[in-house]
């Protein structure tokens, strides 16, 4: 997505931007505290940040008929996972609502997204919820898939799965928010052009991912539903949070707000 930012392909010579890499956890968190003027976030994690963050219209990423899986080690029914404990990437995680909503009764246990598998190996987990590029290499590394939930989010809802967007702060106010807007969009628009390139510079922090499957990755979260989310988008975010209160796992309403 910000490729084209971090290389100079686009940009506005009245904004500096500094990037900074973190898990999405993290990033949570520091939203929380209102850290950043923007930032990526959870979908869950913006229902308590409403008040200070308005959503991007563009930057989301959404699994269309796939999302987060839970894997075990050994071949596992959906109803066996009752009383195991299973590793999930952070309470605030789209993932680890998306789990709730599917089986509110399971038991999880926080371990940082990138070591899930590790622990299951290991035995600290019996099961992991996956949220990285494990989701196309689980197999090959000797996992078997319990639930995908965008595959049930999709038969549910008929929707995408909206699991982490870009936020900005309110309190730049409407102009700036704008300028921001514009340039992130621009960002984005000149990655999905220049896809190659653009993979090129990604690669580097795909952890010795072969570049076949890192493009297979990329494409199914950064795609014309990241450029804008469109009336489908914007209306599984909605059906997510509204959800999240009518089964008591958000404790208020979220008014979802997009900034220009």
């Amino acid at each position: 997505m910000f490729f084209a930012l971090a290389q100079g392909k686009v940009g506005d010579p009245g904004l500096e931007f500094v990037h900074v890499l973190e898990d999405i956890q993290s990033l949570n968190q520091r939203a929380l505290r209102g850290e950043y003027e923007v930032t990526a976030v959870s979908f869950h994690a913006y229902a308590y940040l409403a008040d200070r963050y308005a959503l991007l219209p563009h930057g989301a990423s959404m699994g269309d008929g796939y999302g987060p899986m839970v894997v075990t080690r050994a071949a596992c029914r959906p109803e066996e996972l009752r009383g195991k404990r299973i590793a999930v990437p952070g309470t605030l995680t789209t993932a680890a609502l998306a789990l709730r909503l599917w089986d509110p009764g399971l038991q999880h246990v926080v371990i940082p997204f990138d070591q899930i598998m590790d622990a299951v190996v290991a035995g600290t987990a019996d099961a992991g919820l996956i949220i990285h590029e494990g989701q196309v290499t689980y197999d090959s590394l000797g996992f078997h898939k319990v639930v995908d939930l965008g595959e049930w989010w999709l038969r549910e809802t008929g929707l995408p799965l909206p699991l982490g967007g870009n936020v900005i702060r309110k309190d730049l106010g409407p102009d700036l928010m704008r300028r921001v807007s514009h340039v992130l969009r621009e960002s984005i628009r000149y990655g999905l052009a220049h896809r190659e390139e653009a993979l090129d510079y990604a690669l580097q922090f795909a952890r010795d991912m072969e570049r076949r499957l890192a493009d297979r990755f990329v494409g199914m979260y950064v795609n014309d539903l990241t450029l804008d989310y469109g009336e489908r988008g914007r209306a599984a975010v909605r059906r997510l949070l509204d959800m999240g209160h009518e089964r008591g796992l958000i404790p208020h309403r979220v008014e979802v707000e997009f900034a220009e």
